[in-house]
């Protein structure tokens, strides 16, 4: 069996991440490949985990039914909407599996987004979504229910642990942040979160992990904060999980989420999350307890401090955090649940 991974991504993330998992995880039992637009960072990326990479100039017809044909996959596995409807578009008689990674605020209403994504929809044999709410939150959800099914993000812990002792750098930051520089993440905000930390931490240390289109916006918000000495801004990086394990906490600001690898990856290393309460965050973590979920500023910069000036505190909190990743943590579920829908 072949199975092509279609992306409609420049970038390498969450959902990135989660494919070429995915493609590990099936090593030595089925054929993948992994498809997107071109770009130097995915191909270093999946090339340098020895999976196939296969760009196209641009997500279109012409592009995408090209590499169909030179492929011949047996199934098409797309992932978010926009590679769904290209999919649909071209997979002929091919079988086509749909993945939502993410609960986008576009998809939410009448939209010339959620009405494309009416043709994957109907063309998918099977609809994996992130977290119920991305399920719940899309326009059109009823027509698919029973073609869908709410698949968690998991993470390969042997692999986190290996990466871990890669790198033997020492790191000082008291909060981490690792992501796109977009919309959906919010980063303003967690720049005037660190100006509002900074008036009780004067020596805050804080480390941004991620590029994106508002990178050059959000350095000029940096100068304008006075937060040069404060943030650090450290672009890409192939292997950030040592940042994530000396940080004291990971910071997530987003507007919306699916099940953010990043903040699994942060629960299985014991660094604590605090995070706006988005979407797919609400199943990781309870509140006081595992770590912090919040709106307000004020209560989240709290919470921050509570974490940086009581280690006893942030020993309990990535105790709990564990706890709850051991139990949410199920690869070899994972798998099932993909060999099941492509069968």
């Amino acid at each position: 069996m072949k199975v092509m991974h279609v992306l409609n991504s420049r970038i390498y993330s969450g959902a990135e991440k989660v494919v070429c998992q995915i493609i590990h995880a099936f090593a030595g039992e089925i054929e993948m490949v992994y498809c997107s637009p071109e770009s130097d960072i995915v191909r270093q990326m999946v090339e340098g985990q020895g999976v196939t990479y296969l760009p196209i100039k641009t997500m279109c017809t012409s592009e995408l039914s090209r590499v169909i044909r030179e492929q011949k996959p047996d199934l098409i596995h797309a992932h978010d909407m926009r590679a769904g409807f290209f999919s649909a578009l071209c997979c002929g008689k091919i079988p086509l599996v749909s993945h939502i990674h993410n609960n986008a605020y576009d998809a939410r209403g009448l939209s010339p987004k959620t009405v494309g994504y009416l043709l994957a929809g109907f063309r998918a044999k099977h609809i994996f979504w992130v977290s119920q709410s991305s399920f719940d939150g899309y326009a059109f959800h009823r027509l698919f229910a029973k073609k869908s099914s709410v698949l968690y993000n998991v993470i390969d812990t042997d692999e986190i642990y290996a990466k871990l002792s890669q790198d033997a750098n020492t790191y000082d930051y008291d909060m981490i942040y690792v992501g796109r520089l977009t919309y959906q993440k919010n980063p303003q905000r967690l720049l005037r979160l660190c100006a509002r930390l900074k008036q009780d931490k004067p020596d805050l240390k804080a480390a941004i992990v991620g590029t994106g289109e508002l990178e050059d916006e959000l350095k000029a918000l940096c100068q304008e904060l006075n937060l040069e000495d404060t943030v650090h801004f450290l672009g890409f990086q192939p292997n950030p999980i040592k940042m994530v394990a000396d940080s004291k906490a990971m910071i997530l600001t987003s507007r919306w989420e699916g099940t953010p690898m990043c903040a699994l990856e942060a629960m299985a290393l014991g660094t604590p999350v605090v995070s706006t309460p988005s979407d797919g965050m609400k199943d990781l973590l309870t509140d006081g307890v595992s770590g912090y979920l919040t709106e307000d500023d004020e209560q989240m910069a709290a919470d921050l401090l509570k974490i940086f000036t009581q280690p006893e505190h942030r020993r309990l909190l990535a105790e709990n955090a564990r706890k709850t990743f051991d139990s949410l943590n199920d690869g070899e579920a994972y798998k099932r649940a993909i060999m099941a829908a492509y069968q």
